[in-house]
């Protein structure tokens, strides 16, 4: 991830069909040019990350913007469910409360790169590039 404008492969893990658009739009006005995977739960996050069922064929993510509000998982059971198996993919987690930025979280070890108050905003985007690009 060099090259901020070239993003690479993004996994969305949301519910909300409206965050899911705002994301997009937020990326885009970001200045980048990510392919973005979509999906709305955390066991399609897992199957994804995985790589298994539907998902056997995916790309790996680069980044995960993971939702910590969503049906059937909650965003810390995936993070739990996934351990080590994420330790080269930044996370970033997505909430709707708590109004901090990008930050890192120091509560949630080192599973989490950084979070973002919904709905995240074209310059907060950059900040977390710049943090996760930072880290590698």
């Amino acid at each position: 991830m060099d090259d901020p404008n070239n993003f690479g492969s993004i996994l969305l893990v949301e519910d909300n069909p409206g965050d899911v658009r705002w994301t997009k739009e937020m990326l885009k006005e970001a200045g980048l040019n990510p392919t973005v995977h979509v999906v709305t739960d955390g066991p399609e996050a897992l199957d994804f990350i995985r790589q298994r069922g539907e998902y056997a064929n995916v790309p790996r993510p680069d980044v995960v913007l993971l939702d910590l509000h969503l049906p059937r998982m909650d965003g810390d059971e995936v993070l739990t469910r996934l351990g080590d198996e994420v330790s080269d993919i930044p996370i970033v987690a997505l909430s709707g409360s708590q109004r901090i930025g990008a930050v890192k979280l120091e509560d949630m070890g080192d599973r989490v790169a950084a979070r973002l108050e919904k709905p995240i905003e074209p310059d907060e985007v950059r900040d977390v590039v710049q943090l996760v690009d930072d880290d590698d």
